[in-house]
């Protein structure tokens, strides 16, 4: 058993996922803060200091020009009046989650908690309550490991369009808010990286070492506040390269000290508080020497087949912050992602949209509940289940690009496959009741009972090698209905 890591890629290539992160399977996320304010979508305090963007034009017309009602204003509005955590966790782990995770702070350069680096967070300003303290003591009552986003290490440079000004218009030349000398320490002095061609894609980690050394510190300091079992890097392990880059290569150690430097603190503040250590670090960088550090991320997508070590997506039900413009996925898409993740060794994150009150709406209730209803289930075909031999059968694939997303058509054919204490689970992804069933996968297996989960056994035969099953005219749950094989 390790019990230090040192801050290397030799120390740190010895980590191994603890065995709750490869039970727990599904987790749910609260990706909150105030851009959700404006209801308007992801990027809200990026895209309002560009003009031209819907969300400015937005801005514009709702609140003000962006030199007079600049996002530390937004701030200012974000109340939570209606936040409740202990209601929320409730719903959360009856639709079936297994741990959670809280936005820490988003590019946004607004903390979630009570920090003693940056005035503009959670306590001072708007909610005026420590958000990341009651999600972890509403987290810790229902058993959930606790985990903490951190957008932070692109913040510098994506925010630089704050200290532009408008190029047409009533206001041309007009600096935005971010110019104000009293807001530096909120919007970043992050001139190095200029205000020219604003739609462009900024690098996402600067090199100013300032803002580098203040990273870690306020990592540190989420770390030692809250113990968190994980912690997710929006982008690669910091300040190496850019995250989507998949064919990136290190470029050396040094790059990479400061997020070396916290993955280490993190491992060992979980051994010094559990005696071994079962914190999970979360970065998106695809190079195997530094996944290896932790474990992968896939933002908005997957894999096409199992992993050798247990990875991570996160996804969300619409937009990633509150959007009234974006329509949810439905009930059964979610289902059916999650299983084809877990059947190749991953385990899914699934950000349910908050309004600013902290209050959830009536769709996501809808999903919420008709997910605890395929939970009640299936649920024994999830939690604790590793990868078969094959992760299916069939000939349909999820499509895999980039940050797409398509409810994928399954047919009768199509099967994932997971196992758990000698029993093989077969997720019927495209079947219907009354059909009867041709599994190929068991050729060479020995089959001694096949039970329909929510229902019973159900009539089987081996014939030529293969497995065909008779369902019952209704299936007991809505999508992705599972056999479990002896």
């Amino acid at each position: 058993m390790i019990r230090h890591f040192d801050p290397t890629f030799e120390s740190l290539r010895q980590y191994r996922a603890p065995e709750w992160f490869r039970d727990a399977k599904f987790g749910i996320w609260s990706h909150w803060g105030p851009q959700s304010v404006p209801m308007f979508g992801d990027w809200y305090a990026r895209n309002m200091y560009i003009q031209g963007t819907p969300q400015y034009e937005y801005h514009l017309r709702h609140y003000g020009h962006p030199s007079v009602f600049g996002y530390k204003d937004i701030c200012a509005l974000w109340k939570a009046e209606k936040f409740d955590p202990d209601a929320l966790m409730e719903k959360y782990h009856r639709a079936g989650a297994r741990y959670f995770m809280s936005q820490g702070t988003h590019h946004d350069h607004f903390f979630n908690y009570g920090s003693r680096i940056n005035r503009m967070n959670s306590v001072n300003v708007g909610p005026g309550r420590d958000i990341l303290a009651l999600w972890k003591a509403a987290a810790d009552r229902f058993g959930m490991p606790f985990g903490i986003s951190e957008h932070l290490g692109a913040s510098f440079s994506w925010w630089r369009v704050n200290k532009g000004c408008d190029t047409s218009g009533p206001r041309a030349g007009v600096p935005y808010d971010g110019n104000d000398p009293a807001w530096q320490d909120f919007y970043h002095a992050n001139q190095e990286h200029g205000t020219e061609n604003p739609g462009e894609a900024s690098p996402w980690y600067t090199s100013n070492p300032a803002f580098r050394d203040y990273w870690l510190r306020c990592i540190d300091e989420m770390i030692d506040l809250f113990s968190p079992e994980l912690l997710y890097t929006d982008g690669s392990l910091p300040f190496g390269g850019h995250w989507m880059d998949a064919d990136h290569a290190a470029s050396g150690a040094s790059a990479y000290s400061h997020g070396l430097r916290a993955v280490a603190h993190l491992y060992n503040a979980s051994i010094a508080k559990h005696g071994e250590n079962r914190a999970v670090y979360l970065q998106k960088d695809r190079s195997p020497e530094i996944y290896s550090v932790g474990v992968l991320d896939i933002e908005k997508s997957q894999l096409p087949g199992i992993m050798p070590e247990p990875w991570h997506t996160d996804t969300c039900i619409g937009n990633w912050f509150y959007d009234v413009h974006s329509p949810y996925k439905p009930p059964e898409q979610i289902v059916e992602m999650l299983v084809d993740i877990i059947s190749k060794n991953g385990v899914m994150l699934l950000n349910i949209l908050q309004r600013p009150d902290g209050s959830i709406d009536e769709d996501a209730d809808f999903i919420l509940d008709r997910i605890a209803s395929w939970f009640a289930v299936c649920g024994e075909a999830v939690y604790g289940t590793r990868p078969w031999r094959v992760f299916g059968e069939g000939d349909t694939f999820v499509k895999i690009e980039g940050f797409r997303e398509d409810k994928t058509e399954w047919t009768r054919n199509d099967f994932r496959f997971v196992q758990k204490d000698g029993a093989v689970y077969a997720f019927l992804m495209g079947a219907r009741g009354g059909e009867t069933l041709t599994l190929r996968s068991f050729a060479d297996q020995p089959v001694r009972s096949v039970e329909l989960l929510g229902y019973g056994s159900v009539p089987f035969e081996k014939a030529l090698g293969l497995l065909v099953v008779s369902l019952p005219d209704q299936l007991p749950v809505f999508c992705a209905n599972a056999l479990k094989i002896r």
